[in-house]
């Protein structure tokens, strides 16, 4: 029986991971009370007695745990942004590319895709493959979130009304740390601009890419792009693609799942491409498990919110 160790247990990704383990009797939870989950010598213990490990920590923890693991054999999936272009990293996001639950099986070291990421790479990357989106071409994502994707502070803040706003926007420097892993896996030459905000939802995710087909090489139609999708995911369980263009789309769609759903809508000439996914769910703790699934040789939707 496979061992599993979270680092950062008690924190909203932790917690979530948790719930999704909660009566899986093929791994053996190890744990720390709270009067030992801050001593580093046992920490250090359980990050190298577990089979695997994963860290819902701050990027820094995150590299200073991965420092205290001195054996060959613990595999690691960390849920933090600091390995996502990391050399030695395996990016945890199934769906990416043919081959990439392969690679992740086989891999010592996976680092969880973000949130935003998530919906953004879901829309883009099969397009840039396929060749209807150049590599070059100047992409712009806008992106809602849920309040609970800030963290214990962000809660805080929207449940107690220190926050009043409905909407935040953030990122105004165009420096976000998500940026570059939206550049790395979506295949770009250049970063996208990146416009995110936080609005008064606990959870949910609403990620949007305009594309101006008009414009793009070769004039690619609206249902040539929504086909592409279709043909990228048609053996993703977790993935929908919704060809009802008209149809609306809600940040809460699938909040509480561990599914992403996306829509091509617009016409031959404009078109917006729109994900929707949990930011708790595929956007951290549902794809954490599926990575440590795949890993572990199970189920990969075991314990998921499919």
């Amino acid at each position: 029986m496979p061992s599993l160790f979270i680092d950062g247990a008690a924190g909203t990704t932790g917690l979530e991971i948790r719930e999704r383990l909660a009566g899986r009797e093929e791994l053996h939870l190890i744990t720390l009370d709270e009067s030992r989950r801050r001593d580093e010598a046992a920490r250090r213990a359980a990050l190298n007695d577990a089979d695997f490990v994963i860290l819902c920590l701050p990027d820094d923890a995150a590299r200073e745990a991965v420092a205290l693991i001195d054996n060959p054999n613990t595999r690691v999936i960390d849920a933090s942004t600091a390995h996502r272009v990391a050399p030695g990293w395996t990016y945890g996001m199934a769906e990416l590319d043919p081959g990439q639950t392969a690679a992740i099986a086989r891999a010592r070291f996976v680092s969880n895709p973000g949130c935003y990421p998530t919906g953004f790479l879901a829309l883009v990357r099969p397009l840039v493959r396929a060749g209807l989106v150049p590599v070059d071409w100047p992409i712009s994502v806008n992106a809602v979130s849920g309040y609970s994707g800030g963290g214990k502070a962000m809660i805080a803040e929207f449940e107690s009304g220190y926050e009043p706003t409905a909407f935040r926007g953030y990122g105004l420097a165009q420096t976000h740390k998500h940026v570059p892993e939206m550049q790395r896996h979506a295949g770009l030459a250049h970063p996208p601009i990146f416009m995110p905000a936080v609005v008064r939802v606990y959870r949910g995710m609403l990620v949007e890419v305009p594309l101006p087909l008009h414009a793009l090489p070769g004039r690619p139609r609206r249902a040539a792009i929504e086909a592409a999708l279709v043909d990228a995911y048609a053996d993703a369980p977790l993935v929908t693609v919704a060809t009802d263009a008209a149809s609306l789309a809600r940040i809460e769609e699938n909040a509480g799942t561990d599914r992403v759903t996306l829509r091509v809508c617009g016409h031959d000439d404009q078109a917006r491409l729109i994900a929707t996914l949990d930011n708790l769910g595929k956007g951290a703790a549902g794809a954490a498990v599926q990575n440590l699934n795949i890993m572990a040789g199970l189920d990969p939707l075991a314990g998921l919110k499919a």
